[in-house]
């Protein structure tokens, strides 16, 4: 399964490092959403769903973790470790989240308002849709 990526532009000086995300600019949707998730434990798995219409953007802003992505016929396992390379999630493809560092912070963009109406959480429902 491909994966797509969004390289961020990193812009500094000997004060530090800055990055900006401006929906439709920097990535292809507008921002409707942020969240960010902390202090997962390593043994955790985090995600377990698919969404209907909502796409994301996710960035670990610190430290790492994988993504097991699903489209119902391929997987892909994905690393992010740069808080200058964001990974597109595209509709109607399953999500994990596992292999937290201790430092992880993962920022999430979403193309939508929350609604427990677009999640999938069951695996078997979403084979089935696909």
């Amino acid at each position: 399964m491909e994966t797509k990526f969004y390289n961020l532009q990193v812009r500094g000086d000997d004060r530090g490092s800055l990055t900006v995300v401006e929906g439709n600019i920097d990535i292809p949707f507008e921002i409707k959403r942020v969240y960010y998730i902390f202090q997962t434990k390593m043994d955790v798995r985090r995600g377990f769903h698919a969404h209907k219409k909502l796409e994301q953007i996710a960035i670990c802003v610190a430290g790492s973790c994988k993504f097991h992505l699903d489209n119902g016929r391929e997987t892909s396992e994905v690393l992010l470790d740069s808080p200058s390379r964001g990974l597109y999630v595209g509709k109607m493809i399953w999500r994990e989240m596992y292999d937290f560092t201790p430092d992880c912070v993962l920022m999430v963009f979403a193309s939508e308002h929350y609604s427990e109406a677009d999640y999938i959480r069951n695996y078997d429902d979403f084979k089935a849709v696909i």
